[in-house]
Protein backbone atom coordinates (compact mmCIF):
# COMPACT_ATOMS: atom_id res chain seq x y z
CA UNK A 1 0.00 0.00 0.00
CA UNK A 2 2.55 2.23 1.10
CA UNK A 3 6.27 2.60 2.72
CA UNK A 4 6.52 0.95 6.21
CA UNK A 5 4.74 3.22 8.90
CA UNK A 6 6.52 3.77 12.22
CA UNK A 7 3.70 1.97 13.96
CA UNK A 8 2.88 -1.11 12.64
CA UNK A 9 1.53 -4.54 14.14
CA UNK A 10 3.32 -7.97 13.50
CA UNK A 11 1.01 -10.96 13.28
CA UNK A 12 1.76 -14.42 12.99
CA UNK A 13 -1.18 -16.13 11.98
CA UNK A 14 -1.77 -20.39 11.13
CA UNK A 15 -4.67 -22.59 10.98
CA UNK A 16 -4.82 -25.87 10.30
CA UNK A 17 -7.34 -28.80 10.28
CA UNK A 18 -6.16 -32.94 11.65
CA UNK A 19 -7.89 -34.76 7.92
CA UNK A 20 -8.11 -32.11 5.78
CA UNK A 21 -10.93 -31.44 6.46
CA UNK A 22 -11.61 -32.64 9.51
CA UNK A 23 -11.21 -30.63 13.54
CA UNK A 24 -9.45 -27.05 12.56
CA UNK A 25 -8.79 -24.44 14.50
CA UNK A 26 -6.43 -21.28 14.22
CA UNK A 27 -4.12 -19.07 16.42
CA UNK A 28 -2.83 -15.64 15.89
CA UNK A 29 0.16 -13.72 17.64
CA UNK A 30 0.40 -10.33 17.13
CA UNK A 31 3.06 -8.14 18.39
CA UNK A 32 3.64 -3.81 18.30
CA UNK A 33 6.58 -2.68 15.73
CA UNK A 34 9.06 -2.69 19.12
CA UNK A 35 8.25 -6.59 19.44
CA UNK A 36 6.07 -6.66 22.38
CA UNK A 37 3.13 -9.32 22.18
CA UNK A 38 -0.08 -7.43 22.28
CA UNK A 39 -2.54 -10.18 21.54
CA UNK A 40 -2.50 -14.28 21.03
CA UNK A 41 -6.01 -15.47 19.40
CA UNK A 42 -6.89 -18.66 18.96
CA UNK A 43 -10.54 -20.23 18.04
CA UNK A 44 -11.63 -23.65 17.73
CA UNK A 45 -13.48 -23.86 14.13
CA UNK A 46 -15.48 -27.29 14.05
CA UNK A 47 -14.90 -29.52 11.05
CA UNK A 48 -13.01 -27.59 8.01
CA UNK A 49 -10.36 -27.29 5.87
CA UNK A 50 -6.77 -26.20 6.38
CA UNK A 51 -7.08 -23.47 3.45
CA UNK A 52 -10.14 -22.11 5.33
CA UNK A 53 -8.37 -22.38 8.79
CA UNK A 54 -5.57 -20.59 7.49
CA UNK A 55 -7.97 -17.24 6.02
CA UNK A 56 -9.87 -17.45 9.28
CA UNK A 57 -6.54 -16.64 11.03
CA UNK A 58 -5.80 -13.86 8.55
CA UNK A 59 -9.38 -12.38 9.00
CA UNK A 60 -9.02 -12.56 12.77
CA UNK A 61 -5.66 -10.39 12.64
CA UNK A 62 -7.27 -7.74 10.29
CA UNK A 63 -9.82 -7.43 12.87
CA UNK A 64 -7.61 -6.69 15.47
CA UNK A 65 -6.06 -4.34 13.23
CA UNK A 66 -9.03 -2.46 12.18
CA UNK A 67 -10.34 -2.89 15.98
CA UNK A 68 -7.33 -2.03 18.08
CA UNK A 69 -5.20 0.50 15.94
CA UNK A 70 -2.83 0.61 14.85
CA UNK A 71 -3.96 0.34 11.36
CA UNK A 72 -1.31 -0.88 9.72
CA UNK A 73 0.04 -4.75 9.76
CA UNK A 74 2.41 -7.04 8.41
CA UNK A 75 0.97 -10.64 8.15
CA UNK A 76 3.34 -13.29 8.34
CA UNK A 77 1.80 -16.57 7.60
CA UNK A 78 3.39 -20.42 6.52
CA UNK A 79 0.22 -20.53 3.95
CA UNK A 80 2.04 -20.20 0.63
CA UNK A 81 -1.80 -20.90 -0.86
CA UNK A 82 -3.15 -17.67 1.02
CA UNK A 83 -0.13 -15.43 0.72
CA UNK A 84 0.08 -16.15 -3.02
CA UNK A 85 -3.83 -15.33 -3.44
CA UNK A 86 -3.72 -12.42 -0.95
CA UNK A 87 -1.11 -10.80 -3.56
CA UNK A 88 -2.57 -11.39 -6.36
CA UNK A 89 -0.51 -14.35 -7.90
CA UNK A 90 -3.04 -17.21 -7.48
CA UNK A 91 -6.57 -17.08 -8.49
CA UNK A 92 -8.85 -18.22 -5.98
CA UNK A 93 -11.30 -20.79 -7.20
CA UNK A 94 -12.55 -22.67 -4.32
CA UNK A 95 -16.52 -20.81 -3.54
CA UNK A 96 -16.00 -20.74 0.06
CA UNK A 97 -12.25 -19.53 -0.12
CA UNK A 98 -13.22 -16.53 -2.16
CA UNK A 99 -16.07 -15.54 0.10
CA UNK A 100 -13.56 -15.12 2.87
CA UNK A 101 -10.88 -13.75 0.49
CA UNK A 102 -13.18 -11.54 -0.14
CA UNK A 103 -13.99 -10.43 3.93
CA UNK A 104 -9.85 -10.22 4.22
CA UNK A 105 -10.21 -7.56 0.91
CA UNK A 106 -12.26 -5.70 2.75
CA UNK A 107 -10.83 -5.60 5.96
CA UNK A 108 -7.65 -4.53 4.18
CA UNK A 109 -9.34 -1.52 2.93
CA UNK A 110 -9.69 -0.28 5.90
CA UNK A 111 -6.29 -0.15 7.07
CA UNK A 112 -3.44 2.38 6.02
CA UNK A 113 -1.17 -0.06 5.71
CA UNK A 114 -0.76 -3.78 4.87
CA UNK A 115 1.37 -6.39 3.73
CA UNK A 116 1.71 -9.76 4.12
CA UNK A 117 4.24 -12.56 3.52
CA UNK A 118 5.31 -16.06 3.58
CA UNK A 119 7.77 -17.81 5.61
CA UNK A 120 8.92 -21.82 6.56
CA UNK A 121 6.33 -23.73 8.89
CA UNK A 122 9.35 -23.71 11.88
CA UNK A 123 9.57 -19.45 11.69
CA UNK A 124 5.60 -19.56 13.01
CA UNK A 125 6.05 -21.71 16.05
CA UNK A 126 3.69 -19.63 18.29
CA UNK A 127 0.83 -19.65 15.76
CA UNK A 128 0.88 -23.05 14.96
CA UNK A 129 0.68 -24.15 19.38
CA UNK A 130 -2.40 -20.98 18.96
CA UNK A 131 -3.86 -23.02 16.27
CA UNK A 132 -3.06 -26.91 17.95
CA UNK A 133 -4.25 -25.84 20.76
CA UNK A 134 -7.25 -24.67 19.46
CA UNK A 135 -8.13 -27.81 17.96
CA UNK A 136 -7.12 -29.67 20.79
CA UNK A 137 -9.44 -28.17 22.73
CA UNK A 138 -12.45 -27.96 20.72
CA UNK A 139 -12.29 -31.86 19.78
CA UNK A 140 -11.72 -32.53 23.84
CA UNK A 141 -8.01 -33.43 23.65
CA UNK A 142 -6.59 -30.76 25.59
CA UNK A 143 -4.36 -31.85 28.46
CA UNK A 144 -4.33 -30.28 31.91
CA UNK A 145 -1.29 -27.94 31.91
CA UNK A 146 1.01 -30.20 34.46
CA UNK A 147 0.75 -28.29 36.87
CA UNK A 148 -2.89 -29.39 37.32
CA UNK A 149 -1.97 -32.92 36.99
CA UNK A 150 -1.73 -35.16 39.81
CA UNK A 151 -0.81 -38.82 39.72
CA UNK A 152 -2.47 -41.86 41.78
CA UNK A 153 -1.22 -45.70 42.50
CA UNK A 154 -3.53 -47.98 41.34
CA UNK A 155 -4.18 -51.79 39.81
CA UNK A 156 -6.51 -53.35 37.31
CA UNK A 157 -9.07 -55.66 38.67
CA UNK A 158 -11.45 -57.18 36.69
CA UNK A 159 -10.38 -54.96 33.97
CA UNK A 160 -10.80 -51.64 35.97
CA UNK A 161 -8.50 -49.57 37.70
CA UNK A 162 -8.94 -49.29 41.11
CA UNK A 163 -7.14 -46.36 42.87
CA UNK A 164 -4.89 -47.19 45.55
CA UNK A 165 -4.10 -43.80 47.15
CA UNK A 166 -6.95 -40.96 46.31
CA UNK A 167 -10.10 -40.17 44.85
CA UNK A 168 -11.11 -38.84 41.75
CA UNK A 169 -14.95 -37.77 40.80
CA UNK A 170 -16.97 -39.91 38.48
CA UNK A 171 -16.06 -38.05 34.84
CA UNK A 172 -12.90 -36.96 35.42
CA UNK A 173 -10.75 -37.25 32.24
CA UNK A 174 -7.26 -40.08 32.85
CA UNK A 175 -4.40 -40.66 30.89
CA UNK A 176 -3.21 -44.14 32.17
CA UNK A 177 0.53 -45.37 31.90
CA UNK A 178 1.34 -49.12 32.75
CA UNK A 179 4.63 -49.58 34.87
CA UNK A 180 5.90 -52.55 35.58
Amino acid sequence: MRMLPQNYLIAHTDGGARGNPGPAGYGVVIHDSAGNRVAALSQYLGRQTNNFAEYQALIAALEYAVEHGPKSIKVISDSELMVRQMNGIYKVKDPTLKDLHGRASQLIRHLDWFEIEHVLRGKNREADELANTAMDKGSGRISPPAAARQEFKGIVREGRIELLDGTLPDGTQVEVRVRK
